[in-house]
């Protein structure tokens, strides 16, 4: 079958379309045809290194985290579910391979995808929404009339979390690129800021800030009002020791909390977000389309950055 692969840690130009086997249906699997992934910022750390005591030196590597396809065959003992199903889902923590033709997984890491969707439209929700879901919801415990800043509002996560912050009923504040101002405001967000303008001295307080850029957590930490809660969903890669260290002191000192969380979702998030999705509460947004043969050319593209939701890599 057809894959993104890479035979060393570097640019987007290392990434290649490959051959690699089908994978083995074992019991308790299904087998996903994929039509469908989205590049993710984990993955551009991954094939550059940054991660490299966790993924290792053995080659070639693959690439993609989300996918959204069909049941192409169901296991042994797995029940409930049926060839031809459309379903979306993401592979397990710090595991990457779904820019690929079929992935196997197990059925708790799927759940059926949202009719009303195109597949390329659903797996540009499902990152960034189940990874809202659980920084809103489950981390911050967002309640309705809070007010809520979102940095990197145009982004694959951030322009869900403000979709997901006003379903919630929270007022949004969102950060985004003299650019993507309007873009942001189209999503419902009530206020957007260029973050290149806008000093964080004159954003005023919150009680949830949800960062999706990974630096400058001090100087966010203090737009808290108490008992303020701020999840971070990345870092500075550069300054990783840094931030890890920061984010584990805010737990001891203070009322104004910064958590952070690495996202292995199942199928009971993929469900509720499908929800979301067939409620009309969420859209997807998609950046732009691009065929499994130019992958480096989506992973060169997110990091030029100013993206508008996410890009889409079409294997089917």
């Amino acid at each position: 079958m057809r894959a993104a692969l890479y035979d060393r840690y570097g640019p987007p130009e290392v990434l290649y379309e490959g051959k690699v086997p089908v994978p083995d249906v074992k019991p308790g699997e299904v087998l996903v045809r994929v039509h469908a992934a989205s590049v993710n910022g984990g993955e551009l750390a991954g094939r550059a290194g940054k991660m490299r005591l966790v993924t290792g030196r053995r080659f070639p590597k693959r690439t993609g985290l989300d996918f959204a396809g069909e049941i192409a065959e169901v296991g042994p003992s797995v029940t409930g579910m049926r060839e031809g199903e459309r379903v979306w889902g993401l592979l397990g923590r710090a595991t990457f391979g779904s820019a690929a033709e079929y992935v196997a997984v197990h059925p708790r890491q799927i759940a059926p995808a949202p009719g009303d969707l195109t597949l390329v439209q659903a797996v540009s929700l499902l990152a960034g929404g189940t990874t809202s879901i659980t920084a809103l919801r489950d981390k911050a415990r967002l309640k309705p009339g809070e007010r809520l800043l979102v940095r990197g509002a145009s982004g694959g996560v951030g322009s869900v979390a403000v979709q997901i912050g006003k379903a919630f009923g929270a007022h949004v504040t969102a950060l985004a690129g003299p650019k993507n101002l309007d873009f942001v405001r189209g999503l419902g967000a009530d206020e957007v800021l260029d973050y290149k303008t806008t000093h964080t001295s004159g954003l005023g307080t919150f009680d949830v800030v949800m960062d999706t850029v990974g630096t400058q957590h001090p100087a966010y930490r203090r737009l808290l009002a108490p008992g303020g809660r701020m999840v971070a969903i990345t870092f500075d890669v550069e300054n990783l020791l840094a931030g890890v260290s920061y984010i584990l002191g805010s737990t001891i000192h203070g009322s104004r909390r910064v958590r952070f969380f690495s996202g292995n979702p199942r199928h009971e998030l993929f469900a509720e977000l499908t929800r979301y999705a067939q409620n009309g509460d969420i859209r997807p947004v998609v950046d732009t389309v691009h065929p499994l043969a130019r992958i480096a050319a989506a992973h060169r593209a997110l990091e030029a950055g100013g993206v508008r939701g996410k890009h889409v890599i079409q294997v089917m």
